[in-house]
């Protein structure tokens, strides 16, 4: 199967909310109650918060397709938290539940923290829900680790992970 990275542009705005709500859908059943998740996962409001970001130039997102499809999306940005202004914030990496475990999310983690470094970054960030253990067993298996920094997020609590980035290239 090949597979494509590239930056998203405006109209894409559909596929980077089916790919955020989906993989909500499968990912957080059984960290979130089901009522917010369906509250969450409106695909309809997830696009236009995605078209106001790419029609404001909010972030770097970016698109992985397999076989042309898209399967695989990441946004970041400089972190929002006053304590860490000098950091990276991988906001978000999501992808559809069929691929899970064939390496895509690895691939497109190396083209988001070589997209990082290169912007000039040294650290990255990300906040997880404390229970996604799949989610934070792919970051701890990435260099990322975590202080216990914690704070409270929908009904549940998410814990901060971050790590320095190389400074040669990926």
């Amino acid at each position: 199967m090949g597979h494509m990275i590239r930056r998203v542009q405006l109209g894409d705005e559909d596929h980077l909310a089916y790919i955020q709500t989906e993989s909500w859908r499968a990912a957080f059943k059984n960290i979130l109650s089901e009522d917010l998740l369906q509250n969450l996962t409106q695909r309809d409001r997830s696009a236009a918060m995605y078209k106001r970001l790419l029609e404001e130039h909010i972030g770097n997102g970016y698109i992985l397709e397999v076989d042309g499809n898209a399967h695989c999306i990441a946004w970041w940005d400089r972190s929002r938290e006053v304590d860490m202004p000098d950091y990276a914030e991988l906001i978000c990496i999501h992808s559809l539940q069929n691929n899970w475990g064939k390496g895509y999310g690895t691939k497109m983690m190396d083209k988001v923290l070589q997209d990082m470094m290169d912007a000039g970054y040294a650290k990255v960030m990300l906040w997880v829900f404390t229970d996604n253990h799949r989610a934070r067993k792919f970051y701890e298996a990435r260099g990322f680790v975590t202080f216990g920094k914690t704070k409270p997020c929908f009904d549940t609590q998410e814990i901060c992970y971050e790590r320095d980035l190389p400074a040669q290239p990926l």
